[in-house]
């Protein structure tokens, strides 16, 4: 059974160390699964891959890469 970790828009840039602008985009590509609406809706922090970060001071030394672009399910 895959893990699911929801975090906000903010939780994901973090994670993913990209601006929350990008988040919001990739969401509207189909790129992230998105669970509610508005300000309450939530993303999987596990469909992406975690930014590398420096040990001690957490700086960024790179950005996660952009996750797919998931088939849309065509209505028969």
């Amino acid at each position: 059974m895959p893990s699911i970790a929801l975090g906000t828009a903010a939780d994901m840039a973090y994670w993913t160390g990209r601006p929350i602008g990008t988040i919001w985009r990739w969401a509207s590509e189909g790129r992230l699964t998105v669970y509610g609406t508005g300000k309450q809706a939530r993303y999987n922090l596990m469909e992406v891959e975690p930014a590398e970060r420096d040990s001690d001071t957490f700086e960024i030394k790179s950005t996660s890469p952009p996750p797919p672009i998931k088939k849309a399910a065509h209505a028969a």
